[in-house]
């Protein structure tokens, strides 16, 4: 039996994280230190709040020194940061926010992190005439030169609203730019904006829909062009928008096998909405009575986001590379006198119908991140009409089995490859069972399926996004429900988490609350 595995592992140490969390947290708005929630690649996915003012920092810090009795522990070895006596005011500030930043600063490389996405409409938060809040890209001293801003101006919660009032339609929805505290500019490095083929000078002229796929868009590319950096995704507070984009990243990934391949649609949404959006703050009951409703919208958001545009994966190249799809994948042949290797389960996937959560199970030997392919033959005769049949309904699974001859066996993180077939040798012939990695290669005649497999990879996507978003909405509409004029938002929280629990057997059917 051989196995094939590629983990990835964080190297990060917990008592090193804990300290430079402890020492930085000052540095950002609310202490809303930066905190890494997805593990993708070996990469850090993180998020955090904007950077807090002086009003904040100088508040915070005087405010911990007078009821820790004196004994504030926040800088650790280091010493702490002294208010001027003098009239120099502003050398002050600069020599607290050097020593603050710089904390801020070294958590980051720390995790690696070298991309910094702004969702901000304003360089600071302006409340009563003070600035409460900074940000990276208007930091006087240029502290953070060092890592590539991505300032994406986003619309806040209280845009929603509008959303909400035109009947949950995002399509059409155009945030007004002109408003007077918008004064933070689109800026994107020119190495992103030429390769994703988007016209960012036209943003204030995307509606809704238009602007959320784009930044999707940005992050994923970010995340995949560079092999050993990281990023951090923050707004103001870090309780709206920033659990918005981080659990469309996270599902997107999902999506695609990349992480959390264990999970089942409701587990995965119980995930994300637990972790992203409540723990982190997200205060739902709040934005119910006021209509704010951005939580809805980035779970009904989903079903503009299943085309493999928004995939991980790498497409095949066109010249006809037998190359890996991805450094996650792997691909096996088998002889059809084998053992067949589909389910009915796959030809929905296939067929791109919803599934039910139940059919995501695996069995305890399926192998995780692994596609199975059924050869045919001959070979061209397959891949001369790879799709003559997936529309058709079937009349017996075993019709469906053999004219498709594909199936998604799951998905993960973990490459993982199995040769089952006792007594039997591995060979590179064709026809027999096949690893192929980012340097392997197999028999040129199936240097055009990749295609094929590629094409079926982004149904499986589909199928999956499609189902979360329909589990989703059910529970939503059963908990909170749609266009209420008067909603009871204080046991929406209880009421929607209970839904999932017990979808994900934490909770009894029957149980009484």
């Amino acid at each position: 039996m051989i196995h094939v595995l590629l983990i990835f592992i964080s190297t990060v140490q917990i008592t090193k994280l804990q300290d430079l969390v402890n020492r930085s947290k000052m540095a950002r708005c609310r202490g809303r230190f930066v905190c890494p929630v997805i593990l993708y690649n070996g990469k850090h996915i993180c998020r955090s709040s904007t950077l807090a003012g002086w009003g904040e920092l100088y508040g915070r810090t005087g405010y911990n020194y007078i009821f820790s009795g004196g004994i504030d522990d926040t800088w650790g070895a280091e010493s702490e940061p002294e208010v001027p006596e003098d009239d120099s005011a502003s050398n002050g500030d600069s020599q607290l926010f050097d020593k603050v930043r710089g904390l801020d600063i070294k958590l980051l490389r720390y995790l690696s992190v070298r991309y910094i996405c702004d969702l901000m409409v304003e360089n600071k938060k302006v409340k009563f005439g003070l600035n409460v809040t900074s940000s990276e890209k208007v930091d006087k001293a240029q502290r953070y030169a060092d890592f590539t801003l991505l300032s994406v101006p986003y619309p806040g919660c209280e845009f929603f609203k509008d959303y909400k009032d035109r009947d949950y339609t995002a399509e059409g929805l155009v945030f007004n730019w002109n408003q007077d505290f918008v004064d933070a500019p689109l800026t994107i490095p020119v190495c992103f904006t030429k390769n994703l083929n988007i016209d960012w000078s036209k943003y204030q002229s995307w509606d809704l829909v238009q602007q959320t796929q784009n930044y999707l868009k940005l992050l994923l590319h970010s995340i995949n062009s560079d092999d050993e950096s990281g990023l951090l995704v923050h707004c103001i507070s870090g309780w709206d928008r920033t659990p918005l984009f981080v659990s469309l990243l996270r599902l997107s990934l999902w999506a695609d096998g990349a992480v959390h391949a264990s999970l089942e649609p409701a587990e995965i949404l119980y995930l994300t909405i637990a972790y992203d959006w409540f723990l982190f703050g997200h205060m739902l009951p709040d934005r119910l009575s006021k209509g704010e409703e951005i939580f809805f919208f980035c779970f009904n958001f989903l079903k503009h986001i299943v085309s493999e545009k928004f995939s991980a994966m790498k497409k095949p190249r066109d010249r006809g590379s037998v190359t890996s799809l991805s450094s996650d994948f792997s691909l096996i042949t088998e002889d059809v006198g084998g053992a067949t290797c589909l389910t009915n389960d796959a030809v929905d996937l296939f067929s791109g119908q919803p599934l039910a959560a139940s059919s995501w199970r695996k069995g305890h030997n399926s192998s995780p991140q692994t596609v199975l392919w059924n050869r045919p033959n001959p070979l061209q005769e397959r891949l001369a009409h790879p799709l003559s049949q997936e529309t058709k309904s079937s009349s017996s699974s075993s019709s469906n089995q053999s004219e498709t001859g594909f199936t998604c066996a799951g998905s993960s993180p973990m490459l993982a490859a199995e040769y089952a077939r006792s007594g039997s040798s591995l060979s590179m012939d064709y026809g027999s069972w096949q690893i192929v990695s980012g340097c392997g290669s197999i028999h040129d005649q199936l240097k055009d399926g990749f295609s094929l497999l590629f094409l079926f990879l982004s149904s499986c996507r589909q199928a999956r996004l499609e189902t979360v978003r329909e589990v989703f909405l059910a529970a939503y509409s059963s908990t909170v429900g749609l266009k209420s004029s008067a909603p009871s938002p204080s046991g929406a929280i209880s009421g929607l988490l209970e839904q999932f629990a017990r979808g994900v057997g934490l909770r009894g059917t029957n149980r009484i609350v």
